[in-house]
């Protein structure tokens, strides 16, 4: 058979381009004919090689097709495609033309001309082909505002460069790909989108760091850590990453199977790595303050887990989806371990410091501060509690529970755990108590740190958490170690005043018996005044109500036993003397003294 074409018989036919662009349909090799097979070499040589790399003009060796004349790199495109489906009818029809060879080396031509393109585009676009100017494309398409509705935003020029730049990123990997270079153009859009992923995750603070480094880090870089990485999660996977498959998505909409594959490699790396610092940080350990950080950390993972689902959804990207539960996991489990070496901390406390004057303990306030900031993120910790249950059962008294759930409806988790932390404080101020000498201070004692516990409960997101009954319940429990401590610390006082009958009658006293008590009384009353001078009730509203309950058992019967002395010595100087020096008003005014924590001296 002769190689050339010139002599075959067929009636003419359309040009390859119109045929392409009908319907989107290339028709069947059968019905092309040999003239139009060679006016289309023709028309495509003179295009491509115009472009060739290796051409003598510098000025298209060095100037981008697409930036030079987008409708001269349209041609260019539809003569790729033209070449690919004269190579197949050649191929069918005349296997031995020299055509073929032609049509041959002018796609090889064509495709390290797409090549370097590509390469360019992907490379001087990055502006326009940033994760944030992706996905808000995508945005905007998928709302339908911007475009066809006959307004204009100040970003839509910016957007309509970017669509241009993805079209033209996916005219040439399409023009590649059918031509049968998909391993060259795939590698060239893998490695450039690869080193943007890269890039953009960089600039949000997120570096490749070991698990060593991050271990040696002080606590004050690592809080650094967490915050740049809290910062930058969200940012990350809704916008770097989701812009990238939105990207992947359109470029390799031909081919989903590629487009996944793109994805996968370009991405997995920087994912996996992103979601490796927070599990990486939860196997630290250090002070139970880092609680706090952890449920942060897991909020953010928990609440960004639905993208991560759909953004990830390839089983080739599975080790991402992998890695970012390992670190829920991670986090709530070492969350839940937290909470319980600190419950384990407070029963193991055997210091034996105790307040001066009975005051509120170091160990109260820490703890409370500690509670009082777990309800802040009381919602996150809930779903932690719930996904992982402690490893033993909390096994409160019943009675405990008062206030703490409506009804039917159970106790939320941090309202059980919270109430068992704050019982476990209870229990272990109840042995500190023990250890004062004087009963009444322990009581005293007991009464301050239950109040300021009430108190921070009160004032805080802990009265919805424990409820209001809880509160009332302890209060209640308060003014019960008050009272314990003044029946302790004054009925001896008291009780040194003669009893008054029921009658209003009362043993008669001959003037030195009256004396004698009000010494006796005297000397009773300036030792516990003494005494109690330096104790102290910090909260200004129970320390008022402790010496108002004083006063009212004590100053009037001292003043009633008083009048009686009066009456019993006229004319006895001596008990005359004793009422004059410590008379029932002056009894009243040594009480505002006590419980301020300063002593007596002189």
């Amino acid at each position: 058979m002769s190689t050339s074409l010139s002599s075959s018989k067929t009636l003419p036919s359309p040009s390859f381009s119109s045929r392409a662009s009908r319907n989107g349909k290339v028709a069947p090799f059968s019905n092309l004919s040999v003239s139009a097979v060679e006016e289309t070499l023709r028309n495509a040589e003179s295009v491509i090689r115009k472009w060739d790399l290796n051409a003598k003009t510098s000025y298209t060796r060095v100037t981008s097709l697409f930036l030079h004349d987008r409708e001269e790199a349209k041609s260019f495109l539809q003569s790729a495609k033209d070449l690919r489906e004269a190579m197949h009818f050649l191929v069918a029809s005349h296997s031995g033309s020299d055509k073929l060879v032609l049509a041959q080396s002018l796609t090889q031509i064509a495709m390290k001309r797409l090549e370097k393109e590509l390469y360019h585009i992907l490379s001087t676009n990055r502006e326009h082909l940033d994760p944030e100017s992706v996905s808000r494309k995508s945005s905007r398409r998928s709302d339908g505002s911007g475009n066809g509705n006959g307004t204009a935003s100040d970003d839509e020029p910016e957007d309509n460069v970017s669509e241009s730049t993805m079209e033209d990123v996916k005219s040439v990997v399409d023009c590649m790909i059918s031509a049968g270079y998909g391993t060259e153009c795939i590698k060239i859009y893998k490695l450039m989108r690869k080193s943007t992923v890269d890039e953009g995750i960089y600039r949000l603070g997120i570096e490749r760091l070991k698990s060593s480094q991050i271990q040696k880090l002080t606590w004050n870089s690592r809080e650094l850590l967490i915050k740049n990485w809290l910062n930058a999660v969200k940012v990350a996977v809704q916008t770097v990453f989701k812009g990238e498959r939105i990207l992947c998505d359109y470029v390799f909409s031909a081919s989903g199977k590629i487009g996944e594959s793109c994805f996968a490699e370009i991405t997995k790396e920087a994912a996996i790595n992103l979601f490796r610092i927070p599990e990486i940080i939860a196997r630290i350990k250090g002070s139970p303050e880092r609680i706090f950080k952890l449920i942060e950390l897991y909020e953010a993972t928990y609440e960004l887990w639905p993208d991560i689902e759909s953004i990830f959804k390839f089983d080739s990207t599975l080790d991402v989806k992998l890695q970012a539960l390992s670190a829920l996991v991670k986090l709530g489990n070492m969350v839940q371990v937290i909470l319980s070496n600190y419950e384990a901390t407070i029963q193991k406390d055997s210091s034996k410091i105790l307040p001066e004057g009975g005051g509120i303990h170091s160990l109260t306030r820490s703890v409370m501060e500690f509670a009082t900031s777990l309800t802040k993120c009381s919602s996150t910790l809930s779903d932690i509690l719930m996904d992982h249950p402690p490893p033993g059962n909390l096994n409160l008294p019943e009675s405990y529970f008062n206030g703490l759930s409506a009804g039917d409806i159970p106790m939320s988790p941090v309202s059980v755990r919270l109430a068992w932390l704050i019982l476990g404080l209870l229990c272990k101020l109840d042995a500190k108590a023990e250890l004062y000498k004087d009963v009444s201070l322990s009581y005293l004692f007991l009464a301050n740190n239950l109040n300021f516990i009430v108190e921070e409960a009160r004032s805080t997101n802990l009265k919805y958490l424990l409820g209001d009954e809880w509160v009332a319940t302890h209060a209640e429990k308060v003014r019960q170690y008050a009272a314990s401590y003044e029946a302790a610390a004054w009925s001896k006082v008291l009780s040194l005043l003669p009893e008054v009958a029921a009658d209003g009658g009362s043993p008669v006293l001959s003037p030195k018996a009256a004396g004698a008590c009000l010494q006796r009384f005297g000397a009773a009353f300036e030792e516990e005044y003494r005494k109690q001078m330096s104790w102290t009730v910090p909260d200004g509203k129970l320390r008022d109500e402790i010496k108002v309950s004083i006063e009212r058992k004590l100053v009037p019967a001292y003043r009633q036993f008083c009048e009686r002395c009066l009456g019993i010595a006229r004319g006895d100087a001596e008990v005359e003397r004793k009422l004059v020096r410590f008379g029932a008003d002056d009894l009243g005014n040594y009480l505002p003294d006590l419980f301020h924590g300063t002593a007596v001296s002189g």
